[in-house]
């Protein structure tokens, strides 16, 4: 799940070994781009020193820069995966349990994007 692999906590490897590579592949990317986000955050005058405490340990995996990116930016990955879908149906029922299908095909009724399930875990979706 997408949320499980920004924040590199995904259980799944790979069943063969171009799968494994692949993983491999995408995890030494996000690494690069919380590496970079790491840096940049150290640049900021008013961030610099929050951040520098945040995740002076973090590295080189940034597991918490990962879970606080993902905790600020988990509805726009959201709308950008249902609602920029014109025939995707997958979630349309997320909010009601089946009573009500999702606003505009991707908010609940309330206008919440139904996001609350990326953080159970794994084993139990």
């Amino acid at each position: 799940d997408i949320g499980d692999i920004v924040r590199g906590k995904d259980l799944f490897r790979g069943y063969d070994d171009e799968e494994k590579k692949q993983r491999k592949k995408l995890e030494n990317n996000l690494k690069g781009v919380f590496a970079k986000i790491h840096e940049e955050l150290k640049k900021h005058k008013k961030l610099k020193e929050e951040a520098e405490e945040r995740y002076q340990k973090d590295g080189p995996d940034y597991y918490q820069l990962r879970e606080d990116w993902w905790a600020l930016n988990r509805d726009q990955v959201w709308k950008a995966i249902t609602c920029g879908h014109p025939g995707g149906t997958y979630f349309r029922d997320a909010c009601s349990g089946g009573k009500n299908p999702t606003h505009k095909k991707c908010t609940c009724a309330n206008g919440d994007i139904p996001t609350y399930f990326d953080y159970v875990p794994q084993y139990l979706r």
